[in-house]
């Protein structure tokens, strides 16, 4: 009885002294007692909550960009906000779901002629022209997903090539629906008088509206199912078919919905431009558009607004150093964000802000 009683009070013991450590845990510290475990949740729960208080600054700061900058300014950050929103279909299809396509600006010259088209046959409201745009984009990923899916790799690329090849001489061949080499010139929106602004100023705020109901829309996309299924193709498609996802639903998918958000900004470049012709899309611009992805940063959603920024200033820029020969500036520059930043211009700003956060921790 005597051994059993002080075994009892033995493992009472124990199991008290075990306890005591979880009792009288200091702040900052886990149970092993290594440092900086709730001080790290916290933090990083506060880069949560002022994640929106960021966006909302950067929106406001957006909002005031125009009233501040001169016209010409103002018509390269609208043009960097329709690259963008073409951007954030491609990242779609690439970054998200591992296809591949170089024919991405086929899209965009499809969606930019389906709202001329409608504007100058038809004198369809502004408005209206952006579904019916972003549709028919649509509807033609849709038809080129079908045979895409028993594609992939060199062959996948080959083929959407081939689409921003012949693109340019079909646009040129029906010279009374598309207008031919001479195009077609466009009344560009007016603002409304309520409104006060002035026509580059309008035509940014509808840039800038049209850019937010994308990335919204993109974000919520991502979150759901299908962008769970999207990620499971794209890390491994074996693995993704035997855990039930449909490669070949998700992704025709995928190739709708890159060419869908290509569309819509197809049609935005149509309000802005106020004109299309063949030689405005040609095989370069789908090149183009994929290089601002990758600079950017695949798989990230703030990639794409700085892919728009790197096509629309940088080849600019490259012209400027270099009026004889802007490509090579422009591929020496793309050659140089690549070793600096090789997960993109997203994935150099990810770093830093782990490096402040780890850097926060050790305070």
């Amino acid at each position: 009885m005597s051994e059993t009683a002080n075994t009892a009070n033995t493992a009472s013991t124990a199991n008290e002294a075990a306890a005591e450590p979880a009792e009288v845990q200091a702040p900052g510290r886990d149970a092993s007692g290594e440092p900086g475990s709730w001080g790290a949740r916290l933090r990083d729960a506060a880069v949560e909550r002022w994640r929106p208080i960021a966006l909302a600054a950067l929106l406001l700061a957006a909002c005031y960009a125009p009233f501040q900058l001169v016209p010409f300014r103002v018509f390269q950050l609208t043009m960097v906000l329709v690259y963008a929103v073409a951007l954030l279909g491609l990242n779609l299809l690439v970054g998200h779901a591992g296809q591949i396509s170089l024919g991405h600006g086929a899209f965009f010259a499809v969606g930019a002629y389906a709202a001329a088209l409608m504007l100058d046959r038809w004198d369809v409201p502004y408005l209206l022209t952006l579904p019916v745009a972003a549709a028919v984009a649509f509807v033609l990923g849709l038809g080129l997903g079908v045979p895409a899916v028993r594609l992939h790799g060199l062959y996948l690329a080959l083929v959407t090539l081939s689409i921003a090849v012949f693109l340019v001489p079909l646009l040129k061949r029906f010279e009374s629906v598309t207008g031919g080499s001479m195009g077609l010139t466009l009344t560009k929106p007016a603002p409304p008088a309520w409104t006060g602004l002035a026509e580059d100023q309008w035509l940014y705020f509808l840039a800038l509206a049209v850019a937010v109901a994308a990335f919204l829309l993109a974000r919520n996309l991502l979150r759901s199912r299908v962008g769970r299924a999207l990620h499971a193709v794209r890390d491994n498609e074996a693995a993704a078919e035997v855990m039930g996802v449909r490669l070949p639903f998700y992704k025709t998918l995928a190739f709708a919905w890159s060419a869908m958000f290509a569309g819509a900004a197809g049609c935005v470049y149509t309000w802005v431009i106020g004109f299309v012709s063949p030689d405005s899309f040609p095989v370069t611009l789908s090149i183009t558009l994929l290089a601002g992805i990758v600079v950017g940063g695949l798989g990230s959603l703030s990639g794409p607004l700085l892919g728009g920024l790197f096509v629309m200033f940088v080849p600019s820029w490259s012209q400027d150093i270099n009026k004889a020969a802007p490509g090579v500036i422009f591929g020496l520059l793309i050659i140089a964000v690549m070793y600096v930043a090789p997960t993109g211009l997203a994935g150099l700003a990810g770093r830093a802000a782990g490096r402040i956060r780890r850097t926060l921790r050790r305070e």
